[in-house]
Parts: C-alpha cells; structure tokens; sequence
C-alpha cells in the first residue's frame, strides 16, 4: 500500500476499507507549544506534534444497529486496516446501539478539507516572551516570585463518513495561568487567562494585578465558616456554571435524576431559576472563543452520540432572561424526551445585563469577602447539583468598599443552579479561564456574581 500521510488521505484510505454498513472516521492532528517559568526565570519550553484517529464502525442487525468504537494514537498507514477490522469486530460483539440513528448527511463539505492541518509553533509567543520578561524584572523589582506556564494548542478535526460528509475544524486552544508569591512564600495570588493566539494578553498587567493582592495579604484576617456576601469572580463563575452545563443532559432530567428533574415527572424547562435577566448561552461563531460549528464526538454518553457527528450546531440558549430554556439532547434524547435537539457546543456565555466591574463590585459592598477563583470541586447532591470545593490563592475581606486584608481559604458547599436563584448583582461579562476545569473547557465569558450568603462551611487550611 502506498504512503498515506495526509489527514485527510487517511480518513479516505480508512473509509474505504470499511465493510460495515455504516462508518464515521475522525482524525485529530494535534501540536501544542508551552513556556513554563518559576522564581521569575524560563524554565522549559517545547513543542510537540500528535495524531490520532478514531474509527466507529456501525453493523445492522435484526434486532438494531450496533457500533463499535476504536481510537489509537500515532496511527500510520500500515495501521489502518487493522483498526477498521477492530471497530467492526467491536460493533458486531456488541449489542443494538440505544442512541442508534441514521449516520448525519448532506452537510457541504469544508472547503479546506484536502488542506495540510494548522500547526502551532514557538512563533505565537512572538510578542508574548518579551513581556514575560518584562514582567519578570518588574516581579524581581517589587520583590515577588514569578510561577506558571503558557500553552498553545492547535487541532486540525477532519470528520469523514460513509454517507458522505468531509468537515475539518481548526480550534486553537490557549491558556496563561500566573502565580505570584511572596519570597517567604506565606503570601500567594493567581490569575489565568484564555487565548486563542496570545495577541490579547499582557503579563505585565497580570503581574501588577497579582501585586496588588499581595499587597492585600500583608494583613491577615481570620474568619470563622458561616455564610457571607460574596463576589465571586468570572472564573470562579465559569467553573460552576460549565459544571451544571455538564450536568444538563435532557435524559437525566426526565428520568429523575438532576436537580433539572420535575418533581411527578418531566423537566423543569420553562422554571425561572434566577430573578436576575441572566442568559446563558453556547455559540459556536462566539466572537473570541469561537468552537467546532458541527458535532465531534469520539464516544457516545448521556450528552453525546457517535451517530450524531457532522450535525451542524446553533447558538443555543440554556437560560434565557433567568428562565431554563433547553437541555442538553442528542437525536436520540430528543426523540426520548420531547425535547428539540439541542448538542453541546465548546463554548459558554453568561449575560447578565450589567455594566460594572469586578473593582467597582468592590466599591459598592459594604461588608463581604471577595473570592479569586475555586478548585478540587466535586459533586455531593446529583439531585440538587450540591458541589463542594475549596477556595485557593487569595479569600479578601471588603469592608466598606475597600479590601483591608486576606483572610482564611474555606471550604463551600453550594449548588449552581441555587446560587443563580440567590445572586442580587451580576456584573460585565468578560472573556474568562476557568481554573479548576482549564484542561476540558477554556471557552468562557462571564460576569462576576454578588451572593448574599454564599456557603463557608468550613475553614480550610490550603493555600
């Protein structure tokens, strides 16, 4: 057989080597380069390619279609006939596929799909690096240490099937988390920002924010646990909020098992969760944090179908003006629960009307705490989406409208979808990293949220 290098050649040469009745392919070009820093010095650097390619055969049979799904990293030429006969050999062991659906057609091709993959390099921290550096000699001068790292992913998806869809989506994918410490290391702040090409971040900026709340930690506070106003910030936001997104599959709903179930049966569609004109939305054409416009999904679950790949994607409202508007649905959850189609999507948005910034949010609380973002968040309640979770690098004490000093991390025990209902204040949306979830989901915009009894229920001792 001849060399077959292309992505899209690959996805050809696999297509035609299937016997199956029906067969999605979807080959992943993967390149990534990072910097990493620590004590305010370069410390590594890289940049690395991948590939991997995923087959998902489907087998018809007299009792339903079945599907088999095979994924292999580095895949050759010489490895393609191996993996095919491997999806169609775990199709036929399986049994009838539930989500089974007519694989997607009629989509127009991407024009670019015979296109070599986009491929990142060293060349996008072009104008980034030498404001690192500058930022360093700032952090050297004011007497703080400088931490974290800076990574930039580019994939190339080529989609292929058997009924005749050839799409290929390029998303870039860059994160910049910052972490600046006193040089006892008694005092920690972090900042994180998403990108998708490093031309609309300024460590410079980020260092003399991180500064500033090192400034605040020079007087320490200690709080009891116990409930207080709170302003939690836009990536706070984003971690919670993408976590009941995550929790939003229309299937699970209507079979009782989230906090999105109706008590007697149903979903909670048309609710209104928040009294604020809060909308919370996915569009793949997002200014800024634009994703894949159709479906890619490597494996089947609650809130995905194999069956369901190329299917072209929409701005989708899951809130609107505080009102739940959709869940997430596959073809095949749709037609179980009533509901319209409605897939996720790689982005989400929160609006919420308002025009002030965090600062001025600041400015206007008269006694509260003002949070830097959570992490090691974890789900106690499905039935009432109760997570838990830590507050990390920086909890500060506002009073009147000024912040007077750092005080204890804590422990919360909150719901998102509670906390929607709670807040009195949403501030400007503005694009977001969030923290805790920054390897699975980076594209968000949200506005910081005032709560007025947020949930410390313990104090904890992490940093």
């Amino acid at each position: 057989m001849s060399r077959v290098s292309k992505p899209y050649e690959i996805v050809e040469r696999a297509l035609g080597l299937s016997r199956a009745d029906g067969c999605v392919v979807i080959a992943d070009e993967h390149s990534s380069a990072n910097l990493r820093w620590a004590g305010s010095a370069l410390t590594t650097n890289g940049v690395t390619r991948g590939r991997s390619l995923t087959v998902i055969a489907t087998v018809d049979g007299a009792q339903g279609t079945a599907s088999g799904v095979v994924s292999r990293s580095a895949v050759t030429a010489d490895d393609l006939e191996p993996l095919v006969r491997a999806a169609e050999a775990a199709a036929r062991a399986a049994g009838p596929a539930e989500d089974a659906r007519p694989l997607v057609e009629g989509v127009p091709a991407s024009p670019d799909f015979t296109d070599a993959p986009a491929e990142t390099s060293s060349a996008v921290f072009a104008d980034f690096a030498p404001a690192l550096g500058e930022a360093f000699g700032r952090a050297r001068a004011g007497g703080r240490e400088l931490y974290g790292f800076a990574n930039h992913e580019l994939t190339s998806s080529y989609v292929g099937t058997s009924t005749g869809l050839r799409l290929r989506h390029d998303q870039p994918t860059g994160t910049l988390e910052l972490n600046a410490k006193s040089p006892d290391r008694s005092r920690s702040a972090w900042a994180g920002r998403s990108t998708r090409d490093f031309k609309d971040v300024d460590p410079t900026a980020l260092d003399a924010e991180l500064a500033k709340r090192l400034g605040w930690a020079e007087r320490r506070i200690e709080l009891p646990a116990g409930r207080y106003e709170t302003l939690l910030p836009p990536t706070a936001v984003a971690d919670l909020l993408i976590y009941q997104l995550w929790s939003s599959a229309a299937r699970d709903a209507v079979e009782g098992r989230t906090v999105f179930s109706k008590p007697g049966g149903g979903t909670r569609i048309g609710e209104t969760l928040s009294p604020l004109p809060l909308t919370l939305r996915s569009d793949p054409d997002e200014p800024g944090l634009e994703s894949a416009p159709f479906v890619i999904a490597h494996s089947s679950g609650d809130d995905a179908s194999v069956f369901d790949n190329g299917l072209p994607l929409a701005p989708t409202d899951w809130v609107r003006e505080g009102r739940l508007e959709h869940l997430v649905t596959t073809r095949h959850s749709a037609g179980l629960t009533g509901l319209p189609v409605a897939p996720g999507i790689g982005n989400l948005v929160l609006d919420g009307g308002g025009e002030r910034s965090l600062e001025e949010m600041v400015a206007a609380t008269g006694s509260g705490l003002l949070l830097t973002c959570l992490w090691y968040i974890r789900e106690v309640d499905p039935a009432t989406l109760l997570l838990t979770g830590l507050t990390r690098d920086g909890v500060y004490r506002v009073e009147n409208g000024e912040v007077v000093g750092e005080v204890n991390n804590f422990r919360f025990n909150e719901s998102p979808v509670d906390l929607l209902s709670r807040a009195t204040e949403a501030g400007r949306t503005e694009k977001t990293l969030p923290r805790e979830w920054s390897d699975y989901f980076t594209r968000a915009a949200m506005p910081s949220l005032r709560v007025p009894d947020f949930n410390m229920s313990s104090v904890s001792q992490g940093v």
